[in-house]
């Protein structure tokens, strides 16, 4: 039987809270990787605009959504009482490790982000940034599956 058909009903709202922050952060690194990438081929203001986009979607999009799916995250598992064997699970290990390096990950972009501001062109930034959040979308995405399909 599936562990979401007999959960408590007191899981339910920490749980929505890390969906949705986990949906939000797909699709936040989503239009950033998507704007840079555009970017990428374009040299004059429209390429900037974008950039201007992207970096800023890091700071009002990636960042808030990676804190609620953060503490979503953690509210479930406060309330969940897993022992010692659940929490040595494979989608639990896959979450736990996508969301510590993915929260470097997000730090370094948006300190390169905040430089990106700054500076008008900021090429390369864009560039190290759009790399970055593919990066992240694809770890993002084996993490959903993992704990969509709870590997053992």
């Amino acid at each position: 039987m599936p562990l979401a058909l007999i959960r408590p009903s007191e899981w339910e709202f920490p749980l929505f809270l890390h969906v949705l922050g986990a949906m939000a952060l797909v699709g936040a690194l989503m239009f950033v990787a998507t704007a840079l990438i555009l970017a990428w081929s374009r040299g004059d203001e429209g390429g900037v605009a974008l950039r201007r986009w992207a970096f800023r979607g890091m700071f009002f999009g990636v960042l808030p959504s990676y804190v609620l799916m953060r503490v979503g995250a953690q509210w479930v598992e406060s309330r969940e009482n897993l022992s010692e064997a659940d929490k040595d699970s494979a989608w639990i290990g896959i979450g736990y490790i996508t969301a510590d390096i993915g929260a470097l990950l997000i730090l370094i972009s948006l300190i390169l982000s905040g430089i990106g501001l700054r500076k008008l062109q900021g090429h390369a930034l864009g560039r190290i940034i759009g790399v970055v959040s593919v990066l992240l979308l694809v770890a993002y995405l084996v993490a959903v599956w993992a704990m969509t399909t709870k590997p053992s």
